[in-house]
């Protein structure tokens, strides 16, 4: 579920950068950031899904197990330093949610 939360986050984040558009200070770096957080979350779910496919009881498979779980973990990782990235760069609401936002704090 955290998986999903944060696929929906970055969706969301790619949505507002594309709606500043082009003349935003970090557009390029954050468009490019948020997509490939996107890609590796994509990424990330096919390899849990063929480690669920595959039987652990079977020796022969354990080693390629482990190796398709060190891999996943591994883009677990670079997904959140990625992320961490994307909000220090920030994303600013903007549009309908940003005026209201700013002229009733509640």
């Amino acid at each position: 579920m955290l998986g999903m939360a944060l696929f929906l986050s970055n969706a969301k984040q790619l949505r507002a950068v594309l709606e500043q558009g082009p003349s935003s200070q970090y557009y390029s770096m954050l468009v490019t950031l948020i997509s490939i957080s996107l890609l590796l979350q994509v990424a990330t779910g096919i390899l849990l899904v063929l480690i669920a496919r595959l039987n652990l009881n079977e020796a022969e498979k354990q080693w390629r197990l482990n190796q398709l779980s060190n891999a996943a973990g591994t883009l677990v990782f670079i997904t959140l330093a990625i992320s961490t990235f994307i909000t220090a760069f920030g994303v600013r609401k903007t549009g309908f949610l940003a005026a209201r936002t700013s002229r009733n704090p509640l």
